[in-house]
């Protein structure tokens, strides 16, 4: 198993939990390290049904929800759904200014998305 820099990743009743290491998520390398750990978990792990807990995360670079978005479809490509929790407000308004809050499936915390897997 490859090991992660910048994600922090669980199992909880077969959903893939990661957490983010990196409180602030701004620069390039960073974002590309990010991404090439999402493409591992998905595509050499085989790990479908993923929840992103962002508890952790105070800035989040607009760089970064392209990751995001690429995360979600290598994810349905898979068979699997992702889930995100724990976004703080001004992370939050990012993604309704995007519109990115209509695309991804944002829960309040963690066991509230957990418990939206098995719906």
């Amino acid at each position: 198993m490859a090991e992660n820099r910048r994600l922090d990743v669980s199992e909880v009743e077969g959903v893939t939990v990661v957490e983010f290491v990196d409180r602030k998520i701004l620069d390039d390398a960073q974002i590309q390290e990010i991404g090439q750990e999402f493409a591992d978990l998905v595509n050499a792990q085989g790990r479908s049904n993923m929840l992103l807990n962002f508890s952790s995360v105070e800035f989040l670079s607009s760089s970064a929800l392209g990751k995001l978005i690429n995360l979600n479809k290598q994810v349905k490509q898979a068979g699997g759904k992702l889930r995100m929790s724990n976004i703080r407000p001004e992370i939050m308004e990012v993604f309704a200014i995007t519109k990115l809050n209509k695309l991804f499936d944002i829960r309040e915390d963690v066991p509230d998305a957990l418990a939206a897997f098995s719906k």
